[in-house]
C-alpha cells in the first residue's frame, strides 16, 4: 500500500513509499483512510522519528475490520483518528482508544482536522473554569489557535487572539474572539490563562501580562526562538503565577467524541485552510512552512 514516510534527506520531510499492509492485533481496528491532517510540529521536527517510518498522527476514514476482541466501533463506522502513530497511509491499524465515531452531518474531512490540534486546545482549556475569565490565544490563526478561540468562547471566556500579521486575523472574530491583535503591547489587560503556540520572546511578553494566579500553557514553539526573561521578571507578590508545559499523549478517544459532538451540534467548526489531494503533499508542506495556511491542511487520500 502507499504511505507517506519520514524522509531525512534534503528532499524531505516526507515522501511517498510502498509499505507493508498493517496487521492489526486483537485490540486494534483496521481503518481505511480517506483524509489526513497535517500538523506543523510533526513535519518541522521530523528528525524525532526514524527514517522510512510511516508518519502522521491525524486522519479520518472507515473501519473495514473491527477489532477481533470485540472492542471499538463495528465495520463500516466512520471514524476520526487522533494522535495515533502511522496514520498517513491508505490503511492503518488503530486502537479504539484513539478513535472517535463521526456523527451524521459531520464531514469526514472536517473530522480529520481534529486530532492533535483540537485535542490539545480542549485539554488545556478544560483545566480551569473560563467563565468570565480573560484568555489569550497566541498563534491564533493556526490549527490549535482556531480551535482554542472557539472552545474558550464557548466556555464563556473573554478571548483575545494574537496573530502575526493583519492578514492572518480573518475570521477570528466570527469564531468568538473579542479582540484580535498583532502586537501584545496593544493591550493593557491582564490574562488569567494564556495558551501559547509560538514560544520565543512572546512568552516573556505574555508573562508580563499575566494576572495573579494565572497560567501560561506552552503547547508549541513555532517561532523557533529562545525565551529570555528580564532580570527580576519572575519575582512577584500576590497569588502565584505559573508556566505549564504540555505533552499529553494519552489516548484521545474521549476528547474526539466530545469535539465531534460539538461539531454535530453546529457549535464548533473545523479550521480547514487548505484542502487538496495527497499527491500534492509537497506543495501543501511548503505552504504550511511559509505560513500561508490559516488553520489546518487536509489532504484527500486517493
Amino acid at each position: 500500500m502507499r504511505a507517506l514516510v519520514v524522509d531525512h534527506s534534503e528532499a524531505g520531510p516526507i515522501r511517498f513509499a510502498d509499505v507493508d499492509e498493517p496487521v492489526p492485533s486483537a485490540g486494534q481496528a483496521l481503518v481505511e483512510i480517506r483524509h489526513i491532517g497535517l500538523n506543523f510540529g510533526e513535519l518541522n521536527y521530523v528528525h524525532q522519528w526514524p527514517a522510512g517510518a510511516v508518519h502522521g498522527h491525524d486522519a479520518a476514514g472507515i473501519v473495514v475490520r473491527a477489532a477481533s476482541d470485540g472492542s471499538g466501533p463495528p465495520e463500516g463506522t466512520r471514524v476520526a483518528v487522533g494522535m495515533a502513530p502511522h496514520a498517513w497511509a491508505e490503511r492503518v491499524a488503530v486502537s479504539p482508544a484513539s478513535l472517535g465515531t463521526v456523527p451524521k452531518g459531520v464531514d469526514l474531512a472536517d473530522a480529520a482536522a481534529l486530532g492533535i490540534a483540537g485535542v490539545t486546545a480542549f485539554r488545556v482549556l478544560r483545566k480551569r473554569s473560563l467563565l468570565a475569565r480573560d484568555v489569550l490565544i497566541t498563534g491564533a490563526s493556526g490549527g490549535v489557535g482556531h480551535f482554542a478561540v472557539q472552545l474558550a468562547a464557548l466556555a464563556g471566556a473573554r478571548v483575545t487572539a494574537l496573530v502575526g500579521s493583519p492578514e492572518r486575523s480573518a475570521g477570528l472574530r466570527e469564531l468568538g474572539a473579542d479582540k484580535v491583535l498583532t502586537d501584545l503591547a496593544e493591550t493593557g489587560g491582564r490574562f488569567d490563562l494564556v495558551l501559547d503556540t509560538v514560544g520565543g520572546p512572546l512568552v516573556a511578553q505574555a508573562w508580563s501580562s499575566l494576572a495573579e494566579g494565572g497560567t501560561i500553557h506552552l503547547v508549541g514553539y513555532s517561532s523557533g526562538q529562545e525565551t529570555t526573561f528580564p532580570s527580576g521578571a519572575l519575582f512577584g507578590f500576590g497569588e502565584p503565577r505559573s508556566i505549564a508545559t504540555y505533552g499529553d499523549m494519552t489516548p484521545t478517544g474521549g476528547e474526539l467524541t466530545d469535539l465531534l459532538g460539538l461539531m454535530a451540534a453546529g457549535r464548533l467548526s473545523a479550521p480547514v485552510g487548505l484542502r487538496g489531494d495527497w499527491q500534492g503533499v509537497d506543495d501543501a508542506v511548503r505552504a504550511l512552512f511559509a505560513r500561508k495556511v490559516h488553520g489546518k491542511v487536509i489532504l484527500d487520500v486517493a
